[in-house]
């Protein structure tokens, strides 16, 4: 949680360069869920996120140097410099990629647990939505296949209150992501309280549900994104929420009460590692080279 934290307040801070190379939707603010996830999945399971996708990408270990890297549109990057903030991916770690169009990862993760059910592999899926991909039919759809089939598939909502500026309120007569997945025979949990313990120990057992061949789980997990729906900034003032709103949010932040759980001069060396970390990275992408225009078309199917 803090690599996460410390890497996007240093993107928020030179974004104004234009060094990134690509719009970015950061995580300050929900990076347990990721973290708790991935805590408990196996190297060989598959994830699949949306174009918030930095805490996930870095939360099932993927290289810090090549995500800064395809920030910046280098070819060092895990892209190549192709993919950018949006759609970060690494194969290495069982990341195929993440979708900058809202719910398309469903789909895509439908595929993935389909075959691996198929190839009757011991491994599962895990999808990663926003509270706003749960309006769009291609959810409704995909709970219905993976319901219908059994496939090992655990979807995750981050429900961070908004799709961009929409609260839950003006979009569903109901948030009851769980009931509705319940009618596609897809079992559900929601960890509502920001609490890191709370998230890694329902992970734990959701994710036990699907790998034990019980079929699809919907965990929804309740979190709040700190700064603006795309870019680094602050957004109080288009009027859609308050600081008032958000306050038990950073009072509650799952990072802040982690740290205060480890040794002070434990916690300080944790933080000065990874400080060094990100620096590296950063030097490392400034000092990096694009790509050649005519690999343009590489890697690229469709």
């Amino acid at each position: 949680m803090l690599t996460i934290r410390l890497v996007e307040e240093k993107v928020a801070v030179i974004y104004h360069t234009d060094a990134v190379k690509s719009p970015v939707h950061l995580s300050i603010g929900q990076e347990a869920p990721s973290v708790a996830v991935c805590a408990a999945l196996e190297k060989n399971d598959m994830v699949i996120g949306t174009y918030r996708g930095h805490a996930l990408y870095l939360a099932r270990e993927g290289d810090l140097d090549a995500m800064v890297a395809e920030l910046y549109g280098k070819s060092e990057g895990c892209g190549r410099g192709k993919a950018g903030s949006m759609h970060l991916g690494d194969k290495s770690i069982g990341m195929p990629h993440t979708s900058a169009i809202v719910a398309t990862g469903m789909p895509n993760a439908i595929g993935v647990a389909f075959a691996q059910k198929f190839k009757k592999e011991n491994a599962i899926t895990a999808c990663f939505i926003g509270d706003g991909a749960v309006d769009e039919g291609a959810v409704s759809e995909s709970m219905n296949f993976a319901g219908l089939k059994k496939l090992p598939l655990l979807i995750i909502v981050e429900n961070n209150q908004f799709a961009i500026h929409s609260p839950i309120s003006t979009r569903m007569p109901r948030p009851n992501f769980v009931e509705r997945a319940a009618a596609f025979n897809v079992a559900g949990a929601s960890v509502m309280d920001n609490d890191l313990d709370s998230m890694l120990s329902t992970s734990q057992a959701a994710i036990d549900h699907v790998r034990s061949g019980q079929g699809p789980f919907l965990l929804e997990i309740a979190t709040y994104r700190w700064k603006e729906h795309v870019g680094p900034g602050d957004d109080w003032a288009l009027g859609y929420r308050t600081k008032e709103d958000a306050s038990p949010w950073f009072e509650n932040d799952p990072l802040k009460l982690c740290g205060e759980r480890i040794a002070a001069d434990r916690r300080l060396a944790l933080e000065s590692k990874v400080k060094e970390q990100i620096t590296r990275a950063f030097d490392r992408a400034e000092k990096g080279t694009f790509p050649d225009p005519a690999e343009m078309w590489d890697n690229v199917y469709a």
